[in-house]
């Protein structure tokens, strides 16, 4: 089983690269800040890796042989709110049937499903040392999807998916072995009802929720997990199967907020998780490991990241 760790942008260092690649880790993942200021974080990202001090360390990164991936919230990047005045119609319809430019947008209209994908292309392209695999999340919240009358019979995962394999399809123009991530997280949690074929979208499941949720006991929220993830596992297969974790996540732990608190691991929870992952057919899986930079370090020392490694071993 595979496995990896994803830092803000901010937070690479070649001793960050250095820790990963001496305690075995596979994948370094690179994630712009997601919420409502995604769009900017993404769009400082891309300036970030036209510099050749941060090419160098993403060099430096493969040369100690971790994959590099880029993991993001980019509908609202890929959809540029500016759009809105002169072309509403690309814009989500919200439940009071309104055109908005506040989150995703409307997959029903093809001209903004042809215009997110082609931006999707050249996003792809300018991701310094990325593998195949591409994470372009559709926005982060709640309740964000189109409620127009054409999307009105998608479901959120169906959206998703809708703008995914879009972009995909442009992307592979550029990059034939080209993949997409379906990020099984909050609304789009349960698998799509649109027919699916081998469309080069794999399964990245997200447990956000178990971290929020309050009163289950762990048998408990295993089992609702595990009822959650069968029909995903089906739907997109098992081969490529992937989790996006939080046990390493102190900005979550932080509630996004610096100065970064004292991280404390859950190690026998997460040595748990992995194991009834491998048993679920997961064959990869990383966890955020944000706000444990240079800032954390001056206050608390390094976090020890090789319970992580082992657990995998």
């Amino acid at each position: 089983m595979k496995n990896g760790m994803i830092i803000h942008p901010g937070e690479l260092s070649k001793k960050w690269i250095d820790r990963l690649a001496d305690a075995g880790i596979d994948t370094l993942g690179i994630h712009p800040e997601g919420g409502a200021g995604a769009p900017k974080t993404l769009a400082r990202l891309l300036e970030l890796l036209k510099t050749p001090e941060y090419r160098a360390l993403i060099d430096y990164a493969k040369s100690r042989g971790l994959k590099i991936e880029y993991e993001c919230h980019a509908a609202g990047y890929l959809m540029d709110k500016s759009l809105f005045a002169d072309h509403p119609e690309y814009f989500r319809m919200n439940s009071e049937g309104e055109r908005t430019p506040d989150w995703n947008f409307c997959v029903s209209n093809p001209d903004a499903l042809s215009l997110f994908a082609k931006r999707a292309a050249e996003l792809a392209l300018a991701l310094y040392g990325s593998g195949k695999d591409f994470y372009f999340w559709m926005d982060d919240g709640r309740g964000i999807h189109c409620n127009c009358p054409e999307c009105r019979s998608l479901t959120p995962s169906d959206q998703q998916y809708i703008a995914l394999r879009a972009a995909l399809c442009e992307i592979r123009r550029h990059i034939p072995d080209a993949r997409m991530a379906y990020l099984a997280y909050i609304d789009t949690i349960a698998p799509p009802t649109v027919s699916h074929s081998d469309s080069g979208l794999f399964l990245e499941y997200a447990p956000f929720e178990k971290y929020t949720a309050r009163g289950d006991d762990r048998e408990e929220r295993i089992a609702r997990e595990k009822a959650m993830i069968a029909p995903l596992l089906d739907y997109f297969g098992r081969a490529d199967a992937k989790v996006l974790e939080y046990w390493y996540d102190n900005s979550l732990y932080s509630r996004w907020k610096k100065p970064p608190a004292r991280f404390v691991l859950n190690e026998n929870a997460m040595v748990d998780d992995v194991r009834e992952y491998r048993e679920m057919g997961f064959s990869r899986a990383s966890t955020f490991a944000c706000f444990l930079g240079e800032d954390y370090e001056e206050l608390y020392g390094e976090a020890d990241i090789i319970p992580f490694a082992k657990a995998f071993e």
